[in-house]
């Protein structure tokens, strides 16, 4: 099997603009982007598909470059978004940056030039405004550009020029990277058909040359919703936002419907071997679980921290004595109590185990919340600074743990 056909039987490809990629990759002939904005001090789980993407188009032997977007995160991608992005400032993108480098490097071997890091605020940040509008502003057609996807949403809210801007940028980073380090492919999600199109226009535009686009197919659940979040928030891949335990608990928690594709898609695991599992129902699914769990957790935490919150999770699950030492936990100080106790509401949302007390409530009111394995009876329960600083471990639905201590 090629890689290209590996990269099918995944169901990871979307989109390519020309055959010819299906040569250049599965001879090692491809020095391939693929750009990350810098918006966070951390990668999430959302970043899995390139990252694991990026590993095994390098495993082939082509040529990665992941291009940080220390230009282009100062404007802001509207792909998929209904809001305009956060401004940050130069120093909170370097910083962001050095994060994501040392994450990178956990699936990308960046020694002897096998890979390269660039920051597209190298070129971006000198361009000329007059001489881009005349060197590249003329090669795109405002009427092309209203129709892309990647603006859709935010036409009907209102689409700032700023953001406007961003096919071109992205564009550029195409047209510069082909030019100065040989970069003849570019990789991306399914919502960045457009601004790869762009690139590919660019260069052929302006160099008379070929150079290839992508897509890879979006990690989403089964009802269509984007994977990597949990109660609304962004499953991290630094130990220090998201524990190594909570990265595995997500995982190990996918809907049935979707374990056999995160596994397909996101792991290294062989073909033949996930063919054979895909028959598995039942229990079996909750091994395929834990396969797929263990897997992410060991890539991007080690084996150790693998093996420690596969011990931990296995215990939690069989109702025997309870690892707590790897379980989310939250640290109350003399500050969050009230004449020397705290209710079972407050309590939760300070946890993170419910967005409010009104949602906390309705979980309690429902059964849906335990403390150390007794169901709570009421809302107005409380707890002391005595029992606090024993530890209580709350456990919220079938599946969620969660310890807080004083």
């Amino acid at each position: 099997m090629t890689l290209y056909e590996e990269l099918q039987a995944r169901g990871l490809v979307a989109q390519i603009t020309d055959d010819e990629i299906i040569d250049l990759i599965n001879n090692g002939k491809a020095t391939f982007y693929i750009g990350f904005d810098c918006t966070a001090d951390s990668l999430t789980a959302g970043h899995f598909m390139a990252l694991t993407l990026m590993k095994r188009l390098q495993m082939a032997g082509n040529k990665p470059i992941a291009l940080i977007g220390g230009g282009t995160t100062m404007i802001g991608d509207p792909s998929g978004r209904t809001d305009m992005r956060k401004m940050l400032t130069k120093e909170d993108i370097a910083h962001n940056a050095a994060c994501f480098k040392k994450q990178m490097e956990k699936f990308i071997d960046f020694s002897d030039g096998k890979a390269l890091m660039l920051n597209n605020a190298d070129w971006l940040l000198n361009l000329n405004y007059v001489e881009l509008l005349r060197d590249v502003g003329a090669c795109f057609s405002v009427n092309n550009m209203l129709r892309a996807k990647c603006y859709e949403q935010r036409m009907e809210k209102g689409l700032s020029f700023l953001e406007f801007n961003y096919m071109i940028m992205q564009s550029y980073d195409f047209y510069y990277m082909f030019q100065h380090y040989g970069c003849n492919m570019q990789f991306g999600g399914d919502d960045q058909w457009s601004n790869m199109l762009g690139g590919t226009e660019l260069i052929r535009r302006k160099l008379g040359k070929d150079a290839y686009a992508m897509t890879i197919t979006l990690l989403t659940d089964s009802q269509g919703k984007k994977m990597g979040k949990t109660a609304g928030n962004a499953v991290w891949l630094d130990p220090n936002k998201t524990s190594p335990f909570e990265f595995y608990q997500y995982w190990r928690n996918v809907g049935d419907a979707d374990v056999m594709k995160c596994i397909r898609m996101l792991t290294f695991l062989p073909l033949e071997q996930i063919d054979e599992m895909s028959t598995w129902k039942d229990q079996r699914l909750n091994e395929a679980k834990e396969i797929l769990a263990y897997e992410l957790t060991s890539m991007v935490h080690g084996k150790e921290e693998a093996e420690k919150a596969q011990n931990a999770a296995r215990a939690l699950f069989s109702g025997s004595a309870m690892d707590t030492e790897h379980m989310p936990s939250t640290q109350l100080t003399e500050a969050d109590l009230t004449d020397g106790s705290i209710g079972i509401l407050t309590l939760m949302v300070k946890a993170g185990l419910a967005a409010s007390n009104g949602e906390a409530r309705r979980l309690v009111v429902q059964g849906g919340v335990l403390a150390d394995g007794e169901k709570v009876a009421a809302p107005s329960v409380s707890f002391t600074a005595e029992q606090l600083k024993k530890g209580i471990v709350i456990k919220k639905g079938k599946k969620v743990y969660h310890k807080v201590t004083l």
